[in-house]
C-alpha cells in the first residue's frame, strides 16, 4: 500500500494506491501556516473515511497510528514552509520516513536544464508520468496556480519548462488591478466577441489562454523537431482541454501518478 502526497501552492492532494489502482484521493486547500497536528487530524479522518482495514497488534505491542499500514510514503512539495511539517506529520502517523521527490533521487529522467535543483517536484512528477504514458517525446501541461509546460525527449531527458501565470491568477490580477472590471467565474464565453463585461473578460482570459497554450506547445514541438503527444492535468484542465485539439490525454491525477512512479523506482 502506497501513500502519495502532493503539496501544491493551491491544493494538497493525498492518494492511496494498492499496487493496482488508486483507492482514494483527497484534495484540501494549502494553508502555509497550518501545524503538523492540524494536518494529522485531517489525515486520520481521511483514513477513517477510506475504511482501511485495521491491522492486528503485533507481538511487540506496537501498532501503527490508527491501525493503518503503508509500505511506502512519498511526498512531493513546491511549498518549502510546509515540506518539513508534512514530513513530520506523515512520519508520526505512518511510522515511515517519506521519500521526498527531487532531482537527486532515481526518477528515470536525465536533466538537460541549467540548474536541476531549481526544477519543482511537481514538474518532475508530471514529466515522469507523461513519459510513462507515451514512452516517447512528450509535453505535460499543468493548469495550477501557474500554468506550466514540461518537455521530455524520446530518450527520457527532461528538456525544460515554460511557466505562465495560472488562469485564476490572471483573472484575479485583472480584477485587482483595474477600477471597474470584476472578478469573474472562469468559464468559456458564449462567443469570442463579448457583448458584456463578464463575457468580454471570459473571452480574453479563457480563449486567450487557449491561444497561449497552443502557441507554446507549437514552439516546443518546433524545438523538439516534430509534433509530440501532450498531456493535460491540474484543476482547470477539464475546462480548457475541450477548447483545443492539442491534448492527447487529460488526467486530473497525472502529478500524483508521477509521484507514485518515482516512489516505485526508489522502493
Amino acid at each position: 500500500m502506497l501513500l502519495a502526497v502532493d503539496i501544491g501552492n493551491t491544493n494538497i492532494v493525498f492518494g492511496i494506491h494498492d499496487g493496482i489502482d488508486w483507492l482514494n484521493h483527497w484534495r484540501i486547500r494549502t494553508v502555509r501556516d497550518k501545524m503538523p497536528d492540524e494536518y494529522a487530524v485531517l489525515f486520520r479522518e481521511f483514513l477513517r473515511e477510506a475504511g482501511q482495514a485495521r491491522v492486528q497488534m503485533q507481538a511487540s505491542g506496537q501498532l501503527p497510528a490508527f491501525g493503518y499500514t503503508f509500505d511506502q510514503v512519498v511526498l512531493s512539495s513546491v511549498v518549502p514552509p510546509l515540506t518539513g511539517r508534512m514530513e513530520e506529520m506523515l512520519t508520526a502517523q505512518t511510522g515511515i520516513q517519506p521519500l521526498i521527490v527531487n532531482h537527486k533521487i532515481n526518477t528515470g529522467l536525465r536533466f538537460a536544464v541549467d540548474n536541476p535543483q531549481e526544477v519543482g517536484a511537481d514538474l518532475i512528477a508530471n514529466a515522469v508520468a507523461a513519459y510513462e504514458r507515451f514512452h516517447t517525446a512528450c509535453i505535460a501541461v499543468d493548469f495550477g496556480t501557474a500554468t506550466t509546460f514540461t518537455a521530455v525527449s524520446a530518450d527520457a531527458v527532461f528538456l525544460g519548462v515554460a511557466i505562465a501565470p495560472g488562469v485564476n491568477l490572471a483573472a484575479a490580477a485583472l480584477a485587482g488591478g483595474t477600477a471597474q472590471l470584476p472578478q469573474i467565474q472562469i468559464a468559456p464565453p458564449p462567443n469570442p466577441i463579448g457583448t458584456n463585461t463578464v463575457h468580454a473578460i471570459q473571452s480574453g482570459i479563457v480563449l486567450g489562454y487557449v491561444g497561449l497554450i497552443e502557441a507554446i506547445i507549437k514552439r516546443f514541438c518546433e524545438q523538439i523537431g516534430h509534433d509530440v503527444p501532450v498531456a493535460a492535468t491540474g484543476g482547470l484542465a477539464r475546462l480548457i482541454a475541450p477548447l483545443t485539439q492539442r491534448f492527447a490525454v487529460v488526467d486530473e491525477w497525472l502529478t500524483l501518478e508521477g509521484v507514485r512512479l518515482i516512489a516505485l523506482r526508489n522502493a
